[in-house]
């Protein structure tokens, strides 16, 4: 019987492809032991599953079939241990990602957190935007007043009583006289009086009042009045001169100091001056000087290259105690241009149409970060210009998190272009377009053939995979500045320009109105390009206040920044 079963065995294994050594199989359960426990086990590899049962069959015990079910019970937990094992494997690489991905957005968010910001917002502290109702009824009030016709009667105005300015501030005496002391009949005048109007001005650091004396002359023969005019003001019939106006503006949106605590300044220099009167100025020197934005956004979009970028302004909802998001956008020459300009646009929203509106038909190139903004203008012929600073941004937080040999190694790459940048910033665009051609490009050349080779290494998910993406992506428009010299490497100088408003969020909460957004647009743009120039807002605000009332419309170029030319 046990040699019939050896051959039994023998043969049918061998059908299976598996031959086994010709010896008995013994099989003798121990004392208290299971009956299957100590059986033999059977190799997986005799054959499919009808063979391994004609083979367990040969022992002819009922322990066959029970040897069987072991073994197929131990064939499917090792598939399914196997299963187990790949699973673990697969959540144990998800997991290094996702502790890579926390670990770098942890230190990412420690740094600006606790780290050196400007941008960080206090709640305890009042809107700069919020200007009041007041600001925006004056500007209103002042656009619809340039809309009535020279025919049409004058509408009668009720004046609020205005209380005397302080008797202890100095007063300065400008007397206006008639050019002529004879009468268009060819008499004598003769002074019967005056008319005195007192206006409250300011030089930093000190009020004083300006006493304008108008004299009044009678002829004896015709009895006619003849009497010098006042000179033109931007806020007719108002008590702030231009020094004082330029003041306000250059504290509010320069400083920036709110209206609020700009109140509480004159009341301790003891002129006590209501909110909603500097509220009422703010207003109407937005409405005079929008003139002068419109030009410089004309000459802006006849650059050929420009920066923009942008950054979201709370802004009160209509009707609402709530804030919405509302964006303030900046569009810059180059450093390389002529003309050294930047003008903000204050809007409801970040998207695209925005910036499309802006730039109207312009198509040139435009150097930005990769918000997708900015594609509607990219369809439209616009050529983007990749910002280096962003990308190399993306490897310094990167290094930061953990100290990353990629990201060092990028850093490393990156600086030195920024080096060569460095040397051709005093070049002209020939000289500078031929230095990037000999020194910069192989040094992209090389630095992208670095991240590729990397990248391939790289798993999927991680930190590093994103950096080098970010780049790898967008290399075609990160390297457009090697073909132009007028390009520049990166979108750092519009970043700079935006910057007072991120400064400025220290000190305010939200923009009262849109209106309220785009004047502070307006006014900080004139400021931001005297700074460009050379010149000092308030010297230059001062200036074009005094000048603006009786300016040529046709002549308004004179008073922009760059072509600006102090009085004395």
């Amino acid at each position: 019987m046990a040699e019939q079963t050896r051959r039994s065995i023998k043969s049918r294994a061998a059908i299976a492809g598996h031959p086994l050594h010709p010896v008995m199989i013994h099989f003798q359960p121990q004392r208290g032991q299971p009956f299957t426990q100590g059986m033999p086990r059977i190799p997986r590899a005799l054959g499919t599953p009808h063979q391994r049962q004609n083979a367990l069959c040969a022992f002819g015990e009922p322990a066959a079939l029970t040897l069987m079910s072991q073994v197929e019970q131990q064939d499917q937990a090792l598939q399914e241990r196997g299963q187990a094992l790949e699973q673990s494997q697969k959540t144990l690489r998800h997991t290094e990602q996702v502790n890579q991905k926390l670990t770098y957005e942890l230190a990412v968010l420690k740094r600006h957190a606790f780290g050196k910001r400007s941008e960080q917002l206090n709640l305890l502290q009042i809107s700069l935007l919020e200007e009041g109702v007041e600001a925006d009824i004056a500007a209103i009030e002042t656009e619809l007043e340039d809309l009535i016709t020279l025919d049409a009667p004058p509408a009668t105005k009720k004046t609020p009583k205005r209380a005397p300015l302080p008797p202890e501030l100095p007063r300065t005496e400008i007397r206006h006289d008639p050019e002529s002391e004879h009468c268009t009949c060819g008499c004598q005048l003769r002074r019967i009086g005056e008319e005195i109007s007192e206006k409250l001005d300011y030089t930093p650091g000190v009020f004083h009042v300006e006493r304008h004396i108008r004299g009044k002359w009678v002829c004896d023969q015709c009895e006619t009045l003849t009497q010098a005019p006042m000179p033109a003001q931007i806020i007719d019939k108002g008590i702030a001169t231009a020094g004082l106006l330029a003041q306000v503006l250059i504290a509010k949106y320069a400083d920036p100091l709110p209206l609020y605590r700009q109140e509480q300044i004159f009341a301790r220099a003891g002129v006590p001056m209501p909110r909603s009167t500097l509220a009422e100025w703010v207003g109407i020197c937005g409405v005079r000087l929008q003139p002068l934005v419109d030009a410089l956004r004309d000459l802006l979009l006849a650059e050929p290259v420009l920066h923009a970028d942008e950054t979201p302004v709370p802004m009160l909802a209509p009707g609402k105690k709530k804030t919405h998001r509302a964006y303030l956008w900046a569009y810059a020459t180059t450093p390389y241009a002529g003309l050294k300009a930047v003008v903000y646009d204050f809007t409801d929203g970040r998207g695209g149409q925005h910036a499309r509106d802006f730039l109207g038909t312009w198509q040139g190139k435009l150097v930005c970060d990769d918000y997708s903004g900015y594609k509607q203008s990219f369809a439209k012929g616009v050529t983007e210009i990749g910002c280096m600073a962003h990308a190399r941004r993306k490897f310094v937080d990167l290094h930061v998190a953990d100290k990353s040999q990629i990201a060092g190694q990028a850093i490393d790459l990156i600086g030195q272009l920024y080096q060569i940048e460095r040397e051709a910033q005093s070049l002209t665009e020939e000289e500078r377009q031929q230095l990037r051609d000999t020194r910069a490009r192989p040094i992209a050349d090389a630095l992208h053939r670095w991240m590729l080779a990397q990248r391939e290494k790289v798993p999927n998910g991680t930190a590093t995979a994103k950096a080098l993406d970010y780049s790898l992506k967008r290399w075609t428009a990160l390297t457009r500045y090697l073909d132009d010299g007028r390009l520049p490497i990166d979108n750092n100088r519009v970043e700079n320009l935006i910057r007072p408003w991120a400064l400025g969020r220290s000190n305010w909460l939200f923009a009262g109105s849109l209106r309220s957004g785009q004047r502070a647009a307006a006014i900080m743009s004139l400021i931001q390009c005297a700074k460009l120039n050379g010149h000092d807002p308030y010297a230059y605000l001062r200036d074009v206040l005094e000048r603006l009332p009786t300016h040529k419309a046709s002549q308004i170029h004179e008073l922009l920044p760059h072509n600006w030319q102090h009085t004395a």
